[in-house]
């Protein structure tokens, strides 16, 4: 059985201690393949955005839980941008991926300095 890319990598961020080479067959993978460092750390950086998340524990105000949330989700935009930069060689996709991590981090920024004076 075959399975999507999005699936195989929702299925090893999800389940603990399965590998996309035990539990997928991906595009141009067998099942002794190993995972591209590229593909690894795009998963790397969405499984501790998942960890984050679910971690986290409601406030029961809207603004400091989307806030919370939200850092994160932004966070994991910078590392994937980040391991772009590192692996890929699009031009279009490398601009954006810097344009990313600029906006998300000045972003994340933000969200600190809010939750630095909505402590209460």
């Amino acid at each position: 059985m075959k399975l999507s890319l999005a699936l195989a990598i929702t299925i090893a961020a999800t389940v603990p201690g399965i590998t996309l080479a035990q539990s997928a067959s991906m595009p141009g993978m067998d099942k002794t393949s190993t995972i591209a460092p590229a593909t690894r750390a795009y998963m790397d950086a969405m499984m501790k955005m998942h960890d984050a998340m679910k971690s986290m524990t409601p406030t029961n105000d809207p603004s400091k839980d989307f806030v919370i949330m939200m850092k994160p989700h932004h966070q994991a935009a910078v590392d994937m941008a980040r391991a772009y930069l590192v692996y890929g060689h699009d031009p279009k996709l490398r601009k954006m991926s810097e344009d990313i991590i600029n906006s998300q981090t000045e972003e994340i920024k933000d969200m600190d300095s809010w939750l630095a004076n909505h402590k209460d």
